[in-house]
C-alpha cells in the first residue's frame, strides 16, 4: 500500500467510521461543537498522564545515553530533549484545551448564527 493509503486514507476512514459509531446509527451529521467538547475532555484527562509518561521516557533515554559512547550519547540526548519538548507541548495543550475549546465554540456559534440570519 502506498504512503497515501497508509498515512491518509486509512486514518481518514477510521475517523469517519468512529464518527458514525459515535452517532449511534442515527442520521449522519457532524456536530462540531460536540466534537470539540469531546476532544477537550479527552485532552484534559489524558494530556497530563501522557505528559508524565513522556517525561519518564525522556529520563530513561537520557540515562541510557550516559552509558553509551560519545556518538551514541549525542543521539540519545537529542532524542531525550525532543521527547521533553513533546511532553511540554502536550502539557500546555491539555491545560489550555478548555479555553481553546471555549473560544472555538464561540467562533463557530457566531459564524453559524451569522450565516443563518
Amino acid at each position: 500500500m502506498t504512503k497515501l493509503g497508509k498515512f491518509i486514507l486509512i486514518p481518514l476512514l477510521l475517523f469517519v467510521t468512529a464518527l458514525g459509531v459515535a452517532n449511534a446509527g442515527g442520521p449522519y451529521a457532524l456536530q462540531i461543537v460536540t466534537t470539540l467538547g469531546t476532544i477537550r475532555v479527552i485532552l484534559a484527562q489524558a494530556g497530563p498522564i501522557l505528559s508524565a509518561v513522556l517525561f519518564t521516557i525522556a529520563g530513561v533515554f537520557y540515562a541510557l545515553g550516559q552509558m553509551m559512547p560519545p556518538d551514541k550519547r549525542a543521539n540519545f540526548h537529542s532524542t531525550a530533549v525532543n521527547i521533553i519538548i513533546g511532553a511540554i507541548v502536550v502539557g500546555v495543550l491539555s491545560v489550555a484545551s478548555t479555553s481553546l475549546a471555549t473560544a472555538s465554540t464561540h467562533l463557530l456559534n457566531n459564524v453559524t448564527s451569522n450565516s443563518i440570519s
